[in-house]
């Protein structure tokens, strides 16, 4: 190894000692801070160019030297060399003291700062009292007594009725202030006495109430001893759950129902005695009317004297139009059977379905009508206000079963002479003749049109076709007031959607086109049957600020919800309007809830699936936003900040951007 040089002087101090000229050198060093004070910067400034110029001449002088290559020139190379040492001495002192310049000028700013700072604080806490004080001052004059609203007695009574020691007119005449005290010490006097009355008046009507309840319980307690006399049986008849009372007089009834009526009442009863018990079948209506309308008509040869006043009687009134003649006709012809039946359907979170079901006599068809109840008062929402409707809770219970035109051919002809153009203008007060309807009551019609070989009813009999009607009648109730209470939840605008750390924000949910659930065929883009449509906009950034980019989400929901998903479609204002006609990633947006929705199905029976669909589209959003490349042109950081961890951004000649999200991971990357 090579030992170090060691650089030794005549008088200097010995290695690894410290001497008196290193102490007088490190006063020198920390004086020039105070040296600073005493220097002109502009003269510094000065001999700083005076240096470099020195410089610049003399390493000009050592090249031009060594380029003559003259051996005796080493000598005024040597002193050239010593003297741009002096200068770069000099040079590094002038570095050091601008720095120390330097350093205290940023001292001056810290503390000019911190005094503005101070004041500026005193000025918004004196701001903040005069703001104070001038509420306080406005309050002051604002401020009205509650004597103000209180109708009190004219002066002439004041003074005719009040007693002396309160009216005082000796005083009170003179001065309005004291006039205004007597005056509501007598109306407190006044109502303590009407008080005191009314009390007296509460402890009468009480004493009253309780002699009436007592006489009521007395004469309540005699019709249950009544009842209990006349319907012994009934208690054995329930313990042994045998209610053959009851059965009876249903069974009674149903002997005036009519065929497809009796039909359908005898399925349904066997059916939930064998297979369901939260199937409640019953009749109403009323059995008097019913029984009229098989009485023959009675023979009216005895009373020729009546039938002859009642000729002279019709001769002498006016004849009917022709309009009037055809509403008779038409009431005539829509007039349904007195008698109903009812069929509640209880499922397990006690949510109940009522149907009735009606015959219409003349046409030979039967109709029912839908009613919800649930066990809890449910929130109403205006985007989810058709949900439960009783027109569209049944719409395409099976596929192209609308429920909007009466399945008998011939009831056409039977139209056509009474002027009705359709049935479907009826529906809401007759009901909807749907083709399942008519199968449970037995009717069987032939088809407008030949049908293909696959049939939306099973061509089983009418126990297996109720079988599977109640079950699809307790899906169809389930999955909607599951919609319902996403809807709900979807309308209030609190923040995001199902609790999702995203930055999109859903702001509303509305209906548009066509009135919610109402059938109408969709046959473009994979879309069947009736369907509802919404709108869900999101707004994407800060709350706080206004909204640069805007989501704006078509949904098509098919009545089989949730067995068959709901159909997005996107448009996203940003920058433009941007769809999956002109951008592929809004087309690849799409595709994450429609296509790949079994992802987002969640637990059986996936009721929750348009909810995770608009959760997953936040998500979707923020990538989207998020992986935009930052315009240069535009000032400032970047509009949406990148918080989602991506693998690669965008991939392929289309650019497509990572929307598939890996769990529980938490990354997203490229299908």
């Amino acid at each position: 190894k090579r030992k170090p040089k060691v650089i030794r002087t005549d008088g200097g101090p010995q290695e690894g000692k410290r001497g008196k000229g290193d102490a007088d050198q490190d006063g020198r060093y920390y004086s020039e801070e105070c040296e600073v004070d005493l220097r002109d910067p502009i003269k510094d400034y000065e001999l700083y160019r005076e240096t470099c110029q020195e410089l610049q001449r003399l390493m000009a002088e050592i090249q031009e030297l060594k380029s003559r290559g003259i051996k005796d020139n080493a000598s005024e190379i040597d002193e050239r060399r010593i003297q741009s040492c002096v200068h770069f001495m000099t040079l590094k002192k002038l570095n050091r003291l601008a720095h120390i310049r330097l350093k205290k000028g940023r001292d001056q700013t810290h503390e000019a700062k911190q005094k503005v700072d101070a004041y500026h604080l005193q000025l918004q806490n004196l701001l903040y009292e005069v703001m104070h004080l001038q509420k306080e001052i406005t309050k002051c004059l604002e401020f009205k007594s509650k004597h103000e609203e209180i109708e009190l007695v004219s002066l002439e009574e004041f003074y005719k009725e009040a007693p002396p020691e309160i009216s005082r007119p000796a005083i009170t005449l003179s001065e309005p202030h004291q006039q205004t005290l007597a005056r509501l010490d007598w109306e407190l006097e006044q109502r303590k006495r009407l008080a005191e009355k009314y009390k007296e008046c509460l402890t009468s009507k009480e004493k009253i109430l309780k002699e009436i309840e007592v006489k009521k319980e007395y004469l309540s307690s005699l019709q249950p001893r009544l009842n209990s006399i006349m319907q012994a049986s009934l208690p054995v008849q329930e313990y042994l759950f045998m209610p053959f009372d009851q059965a009876h007089k249903q069974y009674e009834t149903a002997r005036h129902l009519p065929p497809p009526l009796y039909v359908l009442f005898v399925q349904a009863s066997a059916y939930g005695q064998a297979c369901d018990k939260k199937l409640m079948v019953a009749i109403e209506g009323s059995v008097e009317e019913a029984k009229a309308l098989y009485k023959p008509p009675e023979d009216s040869q005895d009373d020729e004297s009546d039938s002859d006043a009642e000729e002279e009687q019709t001769t002498k009134r006016r004849r009917p139009t022709l309009g009037v003649q055809l509403d008779d006709k038409r009431k005539e012809m829509l007039k349904r059977h007195p008698l109903s039946v009812t069929v509640d359907l209880k499922c397990k979170d006690e949510n109940v379905l009522h149907l009735t079901f009606y015959y219409l006599m003349n046409l030979n068809v039967m109709t029912v009508k839908a009613k919800v109840t649930t066990a809890v008062e449910m929130t109403t929402a205006i985007s989810a206000g058709d949900l439960l409707s009783p027109d569209s809770v049944l719409n395409c219970l099976y596929p192209g079963d609308h429920g909007r035109k009466t399945p008998n051919p011939a009831n056409q002809f039977q139209f056509d002479k009474v002027g009705i153009l359709t049935l479907s203008d009826y529906v809401t007060e007759l009901g909807h003749p749907y083709v399942w309807v008519q199968k449970l009551g037995g009717l069987h019609f032939p088809k407008d049109q030949p049908q293909a070989s696959c049939n939306p009813f099973p061509l089983h009999l009418n126990i297996e076709l109720g079988e599977l009607t109640g079950k699809l009648l307790r899906s169809r109730l389930q999955s909607r007031l599951a919609l319902h209470k996403q809807f709900a939840s979807l309308g209030e605008c609190l923040g995001t959607v199902a609790g999702s750390p995203c930055r999109g924000e859903l702001t509303n949910v509305t209906f548009s086109g066509a009135t919610a659930l109402q059938c109408h065929p969709q046959d473009s883009g994979g879309v069947h049957g009736a369907s509802l449509q919404l709108e869900a906009p999101w707004a994407a950034g800060d709350i706080l600020l206004s909204c640069s980019a805007k989501l704006q989400a078509a949904v098509v929901l098919n009545p089989g919800y949730s067995t068959l998903p709901p159909i997005f479609s996107l448009c996203l204002n940003w920058k433009g309007e941007r769809t999956s006609s002109n951008d592929d990633n809004i087309r690849a947006m799409e595709s994450e809830v429609n296509v790949y929705y079994k992802e987002l199905w969640g637990p059986k029976p996936g009721h929750q699936l348009l909810t995770n669909q608009l959760q997953r589209l936040c998500m979707v959003l923020d990538v989207y936003l998020e992986t935009e490349p930052h315009d240069p042109s535009v000032e400032g950081p970047k509009e949406f900040p990148q918080e989602k961890m991506c693998l690669r951004l965008v991939r392929g000649p289309m650019r497509l951007k990572p929307f598939k999200f890996n769990y529980p991971q938490g990354f997203f990357s490229h299908r």
